[in-house]
């Protein structure tokens, strides 16, 4: 059996002296895995860095098969933020989140598409970590866990929308919040209005929160998994843009 399709690339680990395993979000299969041979070597090793876009093919005796993968680079990010801490953050989160959220060989063209905008988006773009946030919210609604975000669950207004409820994902207004305010999950404006402005680094991480919350509780949490490291290192890099200089 044989593939050839385009994928961007998630993780890798050694296999044995030379191999290499990659993990790929595929344009047309979904998430998929093949076993690189001589994937160790230093110029290979490079072509499938983690958020690289390659051109794959993929062949195996059977379909179940682990299988060999072979791939030429279309498009590299990994190298581009070699020295910007927070975008190689925001990357590795995305790749994480990716893995371990997305069913292993099945379709989610929207879930690629939207992480190959995101980083392309990456070196363009200062709003990345609102896109990212905005990634993740579209990740949910691929994997059948949207939030709604059209109007308020309690009275049906659609302005003021300032909160979200953690029971059933659903947008609330300021007024129909403030009775229990303390129970509810903060809604950024930026993921309601588009802005040219970046938001400030508080309200992104209100948007990671949220998101965050659905992610962990509705689609890990069921399959006995946890956030994974990347995107808490990301968290954590925008908590220190929020920090103030000692010396202010």
């Amino acid at each position: 059996m044989r593939w050839s399709d385009e994928g961007i690339v998630l993780s890798t680990r050694r296999h044995g002296e030379r191999g290499l395993i990659v993990h790929l979000l595929t344009r047309e299969r979904g998430r998929h895995a093949g076993l690189v041979r001589g994937g160790q070597g230093p110029r290979t090793r490079m072509r499938f860095q983690t958020g690289n876009r390659l051109a794959v093919s993929w062949s195996a005796r059977l379909s179940e098969h682990l299988g060999h993968l072979a791939g030429e680079l279309l498009r590299g990010h990994a190298a581009r933020f070699i020295d910007d801490r927070a975008r190689l953050a925001c990357l590795a989160a995305a790749a994480s989140v990716a893995e371990v959220t997305l069913p292993e060989r099945e379709p989610h063209p929207r879930a690629y598409a939207g992480l190959n905008a995101l980083l392309e988006a990456l070196d363009q773009d200062d709003n990345y970590a609102a896109l990212y946030v905005r990634w993740e919210l579209d990740l949910l609604a691929e994997l059948g866990y949207g939030l709604d975000l059209s109007h308020c669950a309690s009275t049906g207004a659609t302005d003021n929308l300032a909160y979200v409820s953690p029971r059933s994902g659903q947008a609330v207004s300021e007024e129909a919040a403030a009775p229990y305010r303390a129970k509810l999950l903060r809604l950024p404006r930026f993921l309601l209005v588009a802005e040219n402005a970046p938001p400030a680094a508080d309200d992104i991480l209100a948007g990671l929160a949220l998101t965050g919350y659905f992610l962990e509780r509705r689609v890990l949490a069921p399959h006995e998994r946890k956030i994974p490291a990347a995107r808490l290192r990301f968290v954590d890099v925008i908590k220190r843009q929020t920090a103030i200089p000692a010396s202010a």
